[in-house]
């Protein structure tokens, strides 16, 4: 009965009151590994920037619906995923932020995410450049990437392993959805 009433609500699938929800992490790991394992289960969450009210030592979040908080704690707990908070986004200064900003440069179109940038030439769909962040991974992700065209190219994560090689992968799957459209 539960798993029949969790596919009506779930969000994305036509039911849009649902309120949403943030977990709060320490460090960068605990969000990638709580992605993977919440995507793995099924479940609809977005990686977000922390609103400014409950930034940590960690520049991401995950949103979720409030309604799946317990079935969502319990999956993290059994995987030894660590977490800092649950905050009920119950205002407009409470919501995350938005880690994709996109600019079109008319040859060029770039992708940030966070604080990661890929640039691509929109005719060839070649990475002409990656940029930001302050890893130490990110001259040799700059390295394996410009110059190939976006299929052929590494995927950042298979790459880097910090938070800039993170951001960088948000960016890439960004800017791969963008240019199928």
């Amino acid at each position: 009965m539960f798993s029949f009433l969790k596919k009506l609500i779930r969000p994305g699938k036509g039911n849009t009151s649902i309120d949403k929800g943030i977990i709060v992490f320490e460090h960068t790991s605990e969000v990638i590994k709580a992605e993977n394992v919440l995507k793995k289960s099924g479940f609809n969450i977005r990686v977000m920037g922390p609103p400014p009210e409950i930034q940590t030592g960690c520049d991401l979040v995950i949103e979720f619906s409030l309604i799946e908080e317990l079935d969502i704690m319990r999956h993290l707990g059994n995987d030894g995923v660590k977490t800092l908070q649950v905050v009920p986004v119950s205002s407009h200064l409470l919501s995350p932020i938005d880690l994709f900003h996109t600019k079109d440069f008319g040859d060029y179109l770039m992708v940030r995410a966070a604080n990661m940038k890929i640039t691509i030439d929109k005719r060839s769909r070649i990475i002409v450049n990656v940029s930001g962040g302050g890893c130490p991974d990110v001259p040799y992700l700059a390295n394996e990437l410009v110059g190939k065209k976006l299929e052929e190219a590494p995927r950042p994560r298979d790459l880097g392993y910090t938070l800039c090689g993170y951001a960088l992968e948000l960016a890439y799957e960004e800017i791969m959805k963008q240019c199928s459209q």
